[in-house]
C-alpha cells in the first residue's frame, strides 16, 4: 500500500514538472507576442447633423403618413361619390313609381267617381 502511494506520488511530481514545463514555455512564447489596440476616443459629436438627420427621417415618415392618409381619404372619396349616385338613381326611379301610382289612383278615383254617378241614375 505504500509503495503503491509513493508510485502515485512520483507519478503525480513528473505530471507537475510536464506541466510546469509546458507553462514556461508557452509564457515564452507569449513574451514575444505584442498586441497594437488603437482606439478613436473623439467625443465630437455633431449634434447640426445628428439633428437633420432625424429631422429628415421624421420628415420622410410624415410625407409618407401624409400621402397614405391622402389616398385613403380618395378612395373613401370616390366610394361615397357611387353610393351618392347610387341613391341619387334609386331615389329618381322612386319618384317616378310614385307618381306613376299617384296617376293611377287618380284614374281609379275618377273611374270609381264615373260609376258612383252612373249608380245614381
Amino acid at each position: 500500500m505504500l509503495a503503491t502511494k509513493i508510485e502515485s506520488f512520483v507519478y503525480i511530481t513528473m505530471e507537475w514538472q510536464i506541466f510546469d514545463a509546458e507553462i514556461h514555455e508557452l509564457q515564452s512564447q507569449i513574451k514575444d507576442i505584442s498586441v497594437v489596440v488603437e482606439m478613436d476616443n473623439s467625443r465630437n459629436l455633431d449634434m447640426d447633423a445628428i439633428v437633420a438627420e432625424v429631422r429628415a427621417q421624421y420628415e420622410d415618415i410624415a410625407n409618407r403618413s401624409r400621402a397614405e392618409a391622402e389616398s385613403w381619404y380618395q378612395n373613401k372619396y370616390a366610394d361615397l361619390q357611387q353610393t351618392a349616385g347610387k341613391c341619387g338613381e334609386d331615389l329618381k326611379l322612386t319618384k317616378a313609381e310614385i307618381a306613376d301610382m299617384n296617376r293611377r289612383i287618380m284614374r281609379l278615383q275618377s273611374e270609381i267617381d264615373m260609376v258612383k254617378a252612373q249608380v245614381r241614375f
